[in-house]
């Protein structure tokens, strides 16, 4: 189990470093199975938006900057080297794996001491 986690920092922003996080540890490219309860994430992945943005010089159709570039760019890349299968699954409905991530999430941001997340204004 990995954890951890910024200051002043967004939901969006902690579930994509989660994953970011979760590639990088992995040592050879991998098929890789996710599983979600964050729309943005996933949708952002399957659904073709980071394509697109990509395409779009990291603007969003409506001609405006995507948020979190920092962490989609490096996303972009770990998903390159790996296989990965993204699932959606509601939050708080039970589902045991789910439900550990959480309780992860929240101890990891009562942690004193955090830094701050750097990314948020860039």
């Amino acid at each position: 189990e990995l954890s951890g986690g910024y200051a002043q920092t967004t939901n969006n922003r902690m579930e994509m470093l989660a994953l970011i996080e979760g590639l990088k540890a992995l040592t050879r490219p991998c098929r890789v199975q996710v599983w979600t309860d964050s729309r943005y994430l996933h949708d952002g992945l399957t659904k073709g938006w980071l394509r697109k943005w990509q395409h779009n010089g990291w603007q969003t159709a409506a001609k405006k900057p995507v948020k979190n570039k920092d962490l989609w760019q490096e996303l972009a890349a770990l998903v390159a080297k790996h296989h990965v299968d993204l699932h959606w699954v509601r939050g708080h409905s039970g589902d045991t794996e789910n439900e550990r991530c959480d309780v992860l999430a929240k101890n990891a941001a009562k942690r004193p001491g955090l830094p701050p997340d750097t990314g948020m204004n860039g």
